[in-house]
């Protein structure tokens, strides 16, 4: 059962006693070069990620396991790694993790070099119908081995009523196992950045759709002034 924290009512810590307790948090990428309103929006969405963890772990317990799409090694070795790819969940890992918490290696580094792969390969897109066919099969495959791995992580490691926090990308097809009670943190603030990408999306088909309809009019302009000599 997946619960949404901000859109139900607060679980209570007796109506999950004994149950194995997932938390999950979406990652949302942000870079010094992005425009400064949507970096301000990342950074209240992380504010609202850390403060709706606290109001749970302070009913579920304190988490004791931390699991991070990407990290493939576990430990310190693993904590380094986020401190320079992901800075943001970080920064609300390390402290869980200096309080007694496990940093669990998710990933498999064969499987996930071989889906990264793929999926490089996808973005770049086929001319002939029969090699995209095979390289989506592919991808799937790979997808599929990476998912089972880091499921069995989480099943292999989050023992009976422990609380667990899980950072992953939106749109994961991760399974968890039927007897994890799974929270979706998700604040407001998640929406806010959609409604932004979209805007920004919009604006820049439109700006590009301007583009061409100068270029075409500017072409027409040429051609007439061709005929009329």
């Amino acid at each position: 059962m997946s619960e949404s924290l901000g859109r139900i009512d607060k679980p209570t810590a007796d109506a999950f006693k004994d149950k194995r307790k997932l938390m999950t948090v979406f990652l949302v990428f942000e870079h010094s070069s992005a425009p400064e309103e949507y970096r301000e929006k990342c950074a209240r969405y992380w504010q609202q990620v850390g403060e709706h963890l606290g109001h749970l772990e302070a009913r579920l317990g304190l988490v004791r396991h931390v699991y991070h799409e990407s990290v493939d090694e576990a430990g310190a070795k693993g904590l380094e790694s986020l401190a320079s790819l992901y800075p943001s969940s970080h920064a609300l890992a390390k402290p869980r993790v200096e309080a007694g918490a496990a940093l669990e290696a998710l990933e498999d580094s064969d499987l996930a070099k071989e889906l990264n792969d793929w999926e490089r390969f996808m973005m770049l897109g086929f001319s002939s119908s029969k090699v995209a066919s095979l390289a989506r099969d592919m991808y799937s495959t790979a997808l599929r081995s990476r998912n089972q791995h880091a499921t069995g992580v989480i099943d292999s490691t989050l023992a009976g009523d422990e609380v667990g926090l899980l950072f992953m990308r939106e749109g994961s097809s991760l399974q968890f196992p039927a007897d994890v009670e799974v929270f979706s943190v998700v604040p407001p603030a998640l929406d806010e950045i959609h409604r932004w990408i979209r805007e920004a999306s919009q604006q820049t088909a439109e700006a590009r759709q301007d583009g061409v309809d100068a270029d075409s009019s500017e072409a027409a302009g040429v051609d007439s002034g061709e005929e009329a000599q």
